[in-house]
């Protein structure tokens, strides 16, 4: 995954999210501003085509931890399950490209997260009961050494 690929036209939402965060150092306005926002680069489980999402994330320790939410839709949203078909991924954070390994939180872990998550950003919650009986995924993506 050398090359960055195209966010899309600026007609595009997550396009013109991507352009900003990338013009002001992973920085964003609008619903966004103040929130901690990652460039996730995927590849799709079936067509192998690169894609970037613009996400909020939440860190713990040395990892980046991102949330399916998909703003409490009843399904996963697609960039989940290309990270868990294809874990191996880069991500921006600020001005960096890290690349990371993507896993999904399970158990106590998860919980533990999650919980914090919806303490630091009430909306989750929300979107916790909206996607209901959806468990929102928790992905943890951890830097590779």
């Amino acid at each position: 995954m050398s090359e960055t690929p195209d966010p899309g036209p600026a007609t595009d939402v997550n396009g013109r999210i991507i352009a900003e965060f990338r013009a002001n150092g992973g920085r964003v306005g609008g619903p966004f501003q103040g929130a901690p926002m990652i460039l996730v680069h995927h590849r799709g489980r079936s067509s192998g085509v690169e894609r970037v999402t613009p996400l909020v994330y939440r860190a713990e320790g040395d990892d980046y931890v991102i949330f399916g939410s998909k703003a409490g839709a009843k399904t996963d949203p697609d960039w989940c399950r290309n990270l868990l078909a294809h874990p191996e991924t880069t991500v921006e954070v600020g001005t960096e490209v890290v690349p990371v390994v993507a896993r999904e939180a399970q158990g106590e872990e998860r919980e533990r997260i999650w919980a914090s998550q919806k303490a630091a950003m009430p909306g989750f919650a929300g979107y916790e009961v909206k996607a209901a009986p959806r468990q929102i995924p928790v992905l943890v993506l951890s830097p590779r050494r």
